[in-house]
């Protein structure tokens, strides 16, 4: 009777964990942390690791990679005085001629309310007027 070698008490690994520790050892290699000797010993001996215990000594001593943060949108200032002085003349004339459509309207006899189109387009060009002078504004600086 032949009795059992020490059995074994890891988990054995899998191709994709094996490609994955190989893939780190890479990168680190890529970043300076590893010389290409030492990248090809370990990976070597990450593809003819069995089980999960015999590939994490060969990371253990690497630092964790982040990923970098996005980087946040800059924030825009408030508006400059003078864009705001055209924004304010813009929304009066809007405001000016929408009292007068409806107006005419009220004195017009047509069956339904016509200068809703006008007015749609009038309001759509002031939205889109804001939209390019808050572009156009500088970033805010951060205290």
């Amino acid at each position: 009777m032949t009795t059992p070698s020490e059995p074994t008490t890891g988990i054995r690994a899998s191709d994709a964990e094996r490609e994955a520790v190989a893939t780190r050892l890479r990168e680190a290699a890529s970043a300076g942390f590893l010389t290409l000797s030492e990248a090809d010993e370990r990976q070597a001996a990450a593809y003819a690791a069995v089980t999960r215990d015999e590939l994490d000594p060969l990371t253990l001593d690497l630092p964790t990679v982040q990923e970098p943060a996005p980087a946040p949108e800059p924030r825009r200032g408030p508006l400059a005085a003078g864009a705001r002085r055209r924004l304010a003349v813009h929304a009066a004339i809007v405001g000016f001629l929408a009292v007068f459509l409806v107006t005419r309207w009220a004195m017009d006899p047509a069956p339904w309310f016509w200068p809703v189109w006008p007015i749609f387009w009038l309001g759509l060009s002031l939205l889109v007027h804001r939209r390019f002078a808050v572009r156009a504004a500088p970033p805010a600086v951060a205290a």
